[in-house]
């Protein structure tokens, strides 16, 4: 354990995965790794949708992670459970899921990591906030931890061989299964410091967002340069370096640059890629009805050229 990094290249992040799929990877691992250069930084895909046919596609692709919105998507447990077992089983271990889970809730909590994944929790906002998600996310009392053990997710003999045999499943899990908090206010980017300061060794990397927080100062859009903007982004980013602490976040329309100092980046997604096909359907509109006219009128005149 923790040379992981060296066989990325050829088995990418099934270099990370557990004796078993239905354990989460060791993406504490990962995503430290790629903080601190050991590896590229992690490539991540939007499943924003969150259906089971286009999840088996995205796990596919060649992404490192696919980001399961569960906070914004319609589907129940069984459905985000499904979808997790498809990444990671049609990946055959190359493609960590993470769960975006609705909110703070311990049971939701659960069910994610209780399915295998990883876990993005949004609007974290205060110390107390980030500790009981951190409570939620861990079994034992060593880790402060009020997660329930599931009797029937890693079966005797056949889904609970641990990475390290030296300890039980639990304590290994415990190890293995990332934590992603959100920022999404200003209130949250003041409080961040005391945040890691309290329970920043449970968390594994941090993500800004930007809509939600703009939103909450009355601003549109996913970015700005408003002065008060930008403050608070420079607060946030001060905060991370200070504890060293990873950065993640969006990395759209080939702007790489912004990408550049993150361990994780979510770089395209299932709504990104529709949103693609609007400039498609329109030129299509443009370009097709203007020729087939002039085909019509074309055939229309040869038509009365044969007559005569």
């Amino acid at each position: 354990m923790g040379f992981e990094y060296r066989d990325v290249a050829t088995k990418g992040m099934a270099a990370y995965r557990a004796p078993s799929l239905f354990q989460p990877h060791k993406a504490r691992r990962a995503l430290r790794d790629a903080y601190e250069g050991k590896i590229d930084p992690l490539i991540g895909y939007y499943c924003g949708i969150s259906s089971v046919p286009t999840a088996r596609v995205m796990a596919q692709l060649g992404a490192d992670i696919v980001w399961v919105d569960w906070e914004h998507s319609s589907c129940g447990v069984e459905t985000m459970t499904t979808i997790v077992h498809e990444i990671q089983f049609m990946s055959e271990g190359r493609c960590i899921a993470f769960v975006r889970v609705p909110g703070h809730d311990h049971a939701a909590i659960g069910y994610a990591l209780d399915a295998g994944a990883s876990i993005i929790v949004p609007q974290v906002e205060t110390v107390e906030q980030a500790q009981y998600v951190v409570s939620s996310a861990k079994f034992g009392v060593a880790r402060k931890g009020s997660r329930s053990a599931p009797p029937c997710r890693w079966l005797v003999g056949l889904g609970d061989t641990p990475v390290d045999p030296t300890r039980s499943v639990f304590e290994n899990v415990n190890d293995q299964a990332a934590i992603i908090i959100q920022i999404e206010s200003e209130l949250g980017a003041r409080n961040l410091d005391a945040i890691l300061a309290a329970v920043g060794d449970q968390i594994d990397a941090v993500w800004l967002g930007s809509l939600d927080m703009r939103v909450s100062m009355g601003l549109n859009g996913f970015w700005g340069l408003e002065p008060e903007f930008l403050s608070v982004v420079k607060l946030y980013e001060e905060t991370l370096r200070k504890h060293d602490m990873p950065n993640s976040g969006m990395c759209l329309g080939g702007d790489w640059e912004f990408g550049a100092n993150k361990a994780f980046v979510i770089v395209g997604g299932d709504a990104f890629a529709f949103l693609g096909d609007t400039a498609t359907i329109a030129t299509a509109r443009q370009q097709l009805g203007p020729m087939k006219r002039e085909k019509e009128i074309n055939g229309k005149e040869a038509s009365n050229g044969t007559a005569h």
